[in-house]
């Protein structure tokens, strides 16, 4: 099973490389977005998205409102241990 944790692109540290930094609750790390980036979505355009990250990578593009949702699930799921 994976797990994707939602994160906004605040930064992009590294056009050649594909490589932004995204705030994650925040906490910020840096991320390949190559899995988002295509000929309609540069790097620069990632500015401001909200992903999914897994491993160091932003997997997919999301909305607002999904990632507050999965970050409040999350925040339940801890609060139970």
């Amino acid at each position: 099973m994976c797990l994707g944790i939602p994160g906004q692109i605040v930064e992009i540290t590294d056009i050649q490389k594909k490589l932004a930094i995204v705030n994650v609750a925040g906490v910020k790390r840096q991320v390949n977005i190559a899995c988002i980036v295509d000929e309609q979505h540069s790097p620069e355009a990632c500015l401001g998205d909200w992903v999914l990250v897994h491993v160091g990578f932003a997997m997919n593009r999301i909305n607002e409102a999904e990632a507050a949702e999965t970050l409040k699930l999350l925040e339940e799921i801890a609060a139970m241990s």
